[in-house]
C-alpha cells in the first residue's frame, strides 16, 4: 500500500491550538475523487486538502479542498495552510516572494513574508460583489438578527468564492455574548444558497480592530474558529461601504474565543484587492497510508 506525506496544521492560531485545523496530503496525483472524499470523511476535519501538480505554468501547484461531505472550490484557511505545507515540504518554492494557487476559484496569488515560525502568508481573496444590502422586513435574516443592536453598516449579502451574509453588531461585548438561533441561520443558508452568517464588531482594544464570529450552517458547521474566506468578504464590504474609513487600509481580527479557540487574522485592503493572511503551524508531519 503506497504512503504519502501528510501534515496536520493549525492555521491562524494566535497560540498553539488556537486556530483552525487542516489536513494536507502532499503530491496526491494518483488519488481519484472518491478516495479523496473518503479520506476527508475519515479525518473528520473541517477541511482536508490535496496538493497536486499544476495544470498551467502560471501556478505553483493545484489544490483540491474537501469537507467530510463534499468538495468545495475555495476556502481561506485551507489555502493559507496548504501554502505553508508546500513550502515546508519543498513541494513548491516562492518566486519573487509569492506562490500562485490553482483551485476551483481560479489562480490565486499568495504573498510569502518572512520564514518558518515568523512567516506570514497572505492570500488574495477572489473578487467580490455585493448582491444586496439592508435588512428586509419579514426576511429570514431579520429573524436571525431579531433583538440585535446593529452597527454602523447595514447587513449585506456578499459573494466572492463563497456566499455569506454579513452583519455588523453595535459593539464587541454584544457580539461575544450573542447566543444565535442556529436553526434560523441554517434556514437562511438554505433559502439563499449561502454558507450562513458572518458577524463582526469593532473593537477599541490595542490587540485587534475587529472581532468576528462565523456561522457556516450551509456546510453543517455550527461556528467556525477562523474563517479566511468570510473575513475576505467582510473586508470587501467595508472597502465598498467605507472607502475612506479607519479600516480602509486593513486591520487585525480576533476570532474563535467564544468556542475556546484564539485566532489572529490579518487583512490588507489595497484598492480593489483584498489580502487575508496570518500564520500556520505544523502540528503533525508524517506519512499516511490509504488505499489508492
Amino acid at each position: 500500500m503506497p504512503d504519502f506525506r501528510y501534515l496536520q496544521l493549525d492555521v491562524f492560531g494566535a497560540r498553539p491550538g488556537g486556530g483552525n485545523a487542516l489536513g494536507v496530503v502532499i503530491d496526491a496525483a494518483t488519488w481519484n475523487d472518491a478516495e479523496m472524499q473518503a479520506f476527508a470523511a475519515w479525518t473528520d476535519l473541517v477541511e482536508t486538502t490535496f496538493v497536486l501538480p499544476p495544470s498551467t505554468r502560471d501556478a505553483s501547484y493545484r489544490l483540491r479542498i474537501f469537507t467530510p461531505r463534499r468538495e468545495i472550490p475555495f476556502a481561506g484557511h485551507p489555502s493559507i495552510g496548504s501554502a505553508h505545507a508546500v513550502l515546508e515540504t519543498g513541494y513548491a518554492a516562492a518566486t519573487g516572494g509569492r506562490l500562485v494557487q490553482e483551485c476551483g476559484a481560479g489562480l490565486l496569488p499568495i504573498r510569502v513574508e518572512g520564514d518558518r515560525d515568523a512567516r506570514n502568508l497572505f492570500l488574495q481573496a477572489p473578487a467580490a460583489r455585493v448582491i444586496s444590502e439592508g435588512l428586509p422586513a419579514g426576511s429570514t435574516l431579520e429573524s436571525v438578527l431579531r433583538g440585535v443592536a446593529l452597527g454602523a453598516l447595514p447587513p449585506a449579502f456578499v459573494e466572492g468564492g463563497r456566499r455569506w451574509w454579513i452583519a455588523e453588531f453595535a459593539d464587541e461585548p454584544s457580539l461575544r455574548a450573542w447566543q444565535p438561533d442556529h436553526a434560523a441561520i441554517g434556514a437562511l443558508a438554505a433559502d439563499t444558497e449561502s454558507l450562513g452568517l458572518c458577524a463582526f464588531a469593532r473593537s477599541s482594544t490595542a490587540e485587534y480592530d475587529l472581532v468576528v464570529r462565523a456561522f457556516p450552517a450551509g456546510v453543517g458547521i455550527v461556528e467556525d474558529p477562523a474563517s479566511g474566506a468570510a473575513n475576505g468578504l467582510i473586508a470587501a464590504w467595508i472597502a465598498k461601504a467605507e472607502p475612506r474609513g479607519p479600516l480602509a487600509a486593513g486591520y487585525r481580527v480576533s476570532q474563535g474565543r467564544e468556542i475556546g479557540r484564539d485566532a489572529s487574522i490579518l487583512v490588507r485592503i489595497e484598492r480593489e484587492r483584498i489580502w487575508v493572511g496570518g500564520k500556520a503551524r505544523t502540528i503533525i508531519d508524517g506519512r499516511t497510508r490509504w488505499p489508492v
